[in-house]
């Protein structure tokens, strides 16, 4: 290799960024924020757990328009002369704000407010009165247990905590906590409903290769709390949702559950590292969040488990800089091995024609089935260990 190839895989090498985490012990720094400004519930040094209210705001009540002049049969420049509430006032629901008498009083025509709110606004034009709802209040959870390092004014807080980190594939569901129960004995066993039972109620249950349509609805059934599987079909996920996932981000369906997928779509056996991991640390509670967004600006679904098991090491961070080299962990994200994991065991720097017929940089990787594969750079990431 000539200096000149030394330094362009050097600068390669240098620009690979790290993927998919997998770690069993780091340190995370959590930054909590408020989607408005409101008020910071803890101070700095406290200890929260996983569901502590850190910070709290208050958010607008939408509008409601009542059609006073329709239900009064008057003409609208007359609104303010059968108003009996004014700009302001606050109203429970069913409270009268406008009433017409006639006849000598001997008939009534009243108008009454279909919300508890504060008057707002009156309309000469439309003969309208706009009620404006109850604040609603935006409380703020921790969402994973650890130390208050940091607040930040009116928006959030920063939490510490040493933990185990599992990042997936793909997500849906929001955030959610949980003990972790393992369903299954192996990476590759299929997660059946007979395996899914009431004592998982409230629990995160994970493991296997695949789930079916039949486990999910079981699982929403008995009120788990989240589920991380190997894969599962995309068909079926689109039934459970009742409509096609958007491309932009997940995370905020209504699907009782969190949903976590480790490789991808289809029948896919869970990484031997990710379910080893998952198994040691059975038994603990974990945090959850299938948040997942694919474009710009990445977002992975994980899995947090607290712990204090081992120490963290910063120089396993440190060498994830380094970029990809021999012996380093990594996924393949394209087929014809989608979802396959393997070890780097060479880096030609000699470029190389793939079935395109492009000339690119590859990569040579063991697979956990033992065979040896090679792929283009740009078809893996590195796993953080």
């Amino acid at each position: 290799m000539t200096k000149s190839d030394e330094k362009e895989a050097s600068s390669v090498t240098q620009a690979y960024t790290p993927g998919l985490k997998v770690k069993r012990s780091t340190v995370i720094n959590e930054i909590r924020r408020l989607p408005i400004p409101g008020e910071i519930l803890v101070k700095e040094g406290d200890t929260v757990g996983f569901d502590k209210i850190v910070a709290r705001a208050m958010s607008t009540g939408d509008p409601n328009i009542v059609l006073v002049c329709n239900q009064l049969d008057v003409t609208s420049e007359d609104i303010q002369i059968y108003m009996t509430k004014k700009i302001g006032d606050p109203i429970k629901k069913g409270d009268i704000i406008a009433k017409r008498s006639f006849l000598f009083g001997m008939f009534k025509s009243v108008c009454t407010s279909p919300i508890d709110g504060t008057l707002e606004q009156l309309s000469e034009v439309s003969g309208t009165a706009i009620i404006r709802a109850l604040p609603i209040p935006v409380e703020l959870e921790s969402f994973i247990p650890g130390k208050i390092v940091r607040t930040i004014p009116r928006e959030g807080v920063e939490i510490q905590t040493h933990a185990a980190v599992i990042q997936g594939i793909f997500g849906i569901g929001g955030e959610g906590h949980g003990e972790l129960i393992l369903v299954t004995k192996s990476n590759d066993e299929i997660m059946e409903a007979s395996m899914v039972n009431s004592s998982h109620k409230g629990k995160i249950i994970a493991g296997g290769s695949y789930l079916s349509l039949e486990v999910l609805k079981k699982a929403v059934e008995i009120g788990v709390n989240g589920i991380v599987v190997g894969g599962m079909d995309q068909e079926d996920l689109i039934k459970f949702l009742g409509y096609e996932i958007g491309v932009a981000i997940t995370g905020q369906e209504e699907t009782k559950l969190t949903l976590i997928l480790t490789e991808g779509f289809g029948n896919m056996p869970m990484s031997k590292r990710t379910f080893n991991l998952l198994k040691d640390f059975e038994g603990y509670m974990c945090a959850i969040n299938g948040t997942t967004q694919i474009r710009a600006g990445v977002i992975r679904p994980e899995i947090i488990i607290p712990h204090d098991k081992v120490s963290y090491n910063k120089d396993e961070d440190n060498k994830l800089l380094e970029g990809m080299k021999k012996g380093i962990a990594v996924r393949i994200i394209r087929q014809p091995y989608f979802g396959a994991i393997g070890t780097v065991t060479d880096l030609p720097v000699e470029l190389q024609k793939v079935d395109t017929g492009s000339l690119v940089r590859v990569v040579e990787v063991l697979l956990e089935n033992e065979k040896k594969v090679t792929v283009p750079r740009a078809n893996v990431e590195i796993i953080e260990e």
